[in-house]
């Protein structure tokens, strides 16, 4: 058993719990084994990794990954999700560890202004990007309900429709869990 050390990044003073461990000792057997990601996957890392509940009692896997390596992990996710989920058992989602910052303070004078990419919104859409990832979101429709409830629709490209359609509920709990959004994805007729 080699050791997950390089393979999982927290921030100090934190420990990685069993969970996190297990998913980075995942990657470090893939790293290691006779598969084709073993070059690919040598300078990468995770800094999280979360179990989540979705629709049928059945679970998912979300890794969170450093924003700036999400591209390589994407570029790669074709070949390396199916083989977490042979080993785990679950759909899993890459998605990127981004931070929200806060309004800023009235009265306080400021270095330089909040991006825009800091703001919940934008870190909601691109979680919303992350978690859809292979397949290309084609539309975003607003559904506002008569006791108030938004509810996203989500419609993805159908050219893609048979490899991701036994994912649409595991996407829609995992946008749920992480954002506190209802969000349904669907493809358009």
């Amino acid at each position: 058993m080699l050791s997950t050390k390089g393979k999982i990044v927290k921030p100090k003073g934190v420990v990685a719990d069993a969970f996190e461990t297990s998913v980075a000792q995942a990657l470090v057997d893939l790293e290691h084994g006779p598969s084709d990601l073993a070059a690919d996957l040598k300078n990468l890392h995770i800094t999280g990794a979360k179990e989540i509940p979705t629709v049928g009692g059945q679970k998912a896997l979300v890794m969170f990954v450093p924003v700036p390596l999400l591209k390589l992990f994407q570029k790669i996710s074709t070949q390396l999700i199916p083989e977490l989920e042979k080993k785990f058992g679950h759909h899993v989602v890459i998605i990127g560890q981004r931070r929200c910052l806060a309004l800023p303070v009235r009265g306080r004078k400021l270095k330089q202004p909040r991006p825009r990419s800091r703001t919940l919104t934008a870190i909601h859409e691109a979680i919303l990007d992350d978690i859809a990832h292979p397949v290309e979101i084609v539309g975003k429709r607003i559904r506002i309900h008569l006791d108030g409830k938004k509810q996203y629709k989500i419609h993805l490209d159908p050219k893609e429709k048979a490899n991701v359609e036994h994912k649409l509920d595991t996407f829609r709990s995992i946008y749920r869990t992480l954002t506190g959004k209802d969000a349904v994805f669907e493809f358009p007729q």
